[in-house]
């Protein structure tokens, strides 16, 4: 069951917590004015849930530098806690990741299926 996240105006989604990961959903812009709220309420919810963490960018509008910043941190927390971090993204958010070169640091997917799949069929850490 899905739950809404509080982020910002610009910036909606919700969670879903499944026995093994956590899937967000999100809409709208990461960006200068929503990454403090994101970051917040998504490090929040990985220490509370399970360490494999799916996010759904494939609505996402708008990624910039601070969006990308906190997706970074998001991935060495993964690792951090043996978990996985997985990006479901669309032609916009790929573009942006590849402009920087973070493509091998931020596993992208290209569906929701497919990053569940990654995470499923990764032999567990612990």
């Amino acid at each position: 069951m899905s739950e809404p996240l509080s982020l910002t105006q610009s910036l909606r989604g919700t969670r879903e917590v499944r026995d093994d990961y956590q899937v967000f959903r999100l809409t709208g812009l990461i960006d200068a004015f929503s990454e403090s709220a994101f970051r917040k309420v998504i490090t929040k919810c990985f220490d509370d849930g399970p360490a494999n963490i799916i996010l759904d960018l494939s609505k996402i509008e708008f990624l910039d530098s601070s969006g990308l910043g906190v997706l970074v941190q998001l991935a060495k927390k993964a690792q951090e806690h043996q978990g996985q971090l997985q990006i479901v993204t669309n032609p916009r958010v790929t573009q942006t990741v590849k402009m920087v070169r973070l493509e091998k640091f931020l596993p992208l997917q290209p569906d929701l299926a497919t990053a569940i799949a990654q995470i499923t069929d990764q032999p567990s850490a612990s």
